[in-house]
């Protein structure tokens, strides 16, 4: 499943480039949006994100392509792999720049973990393995 964002000056830090937690914001939406295509009666919340790296810097204006893929399945949690590639419109260059798994856990509405329902085949990606 693939989103799209464009940066704007809002998105930038104070060096003018994409202030990191922007990104990581983004992630955790389109995340989340993945999960609950899949889980649609299901309340999810992130559990957790792995180690966090920026391999490239990213200018204002450049579209971004955030690839959200499933790749594990457990009783309770589902783990997708987003994958970010901006598009510079100024340098006419693709590139990558931004990967890491987040994981959503499905919980009861008193806040334990709770079993997660077989999911949805929405047809777009979400499971990529």
């Amino acid at each position: 499943m693939d989103f799209y964002t464009l940066v704007r000056p809002e998105h930038l830090n104070h060096y003018g480039y994409l202030f990191g937690g922007c990104m990581l914001k983004w992630v955790d939406e389109y995340a989340y949006i993945a999960a609950l295509r899949e889980f649609p009666s299901c309340r999810l919340v992130t559990r957790a994100m792995d180690a966090a790296s920026f391999t490239q810097s990213v200018n204002n204006g450049a579209l971004l392509r955030f690839r959200v893929c499933r790749i594990h399945l457990g009783r309770t949690s589902a783990t997708y792999r987003v994958t970010v590639v901006a598009r510079d419109f100024q340098a006419n260059d693709v590139y990558p720049v931004f990967e890491i798994s987040v994981t959503m856990v499905s919980i009861s509405a008193d806040g334990k973990k709770s079993p997660l329902p077989e999911p949805i085949v929405t047809g777009d990606g979400s499971d990529c393995d």
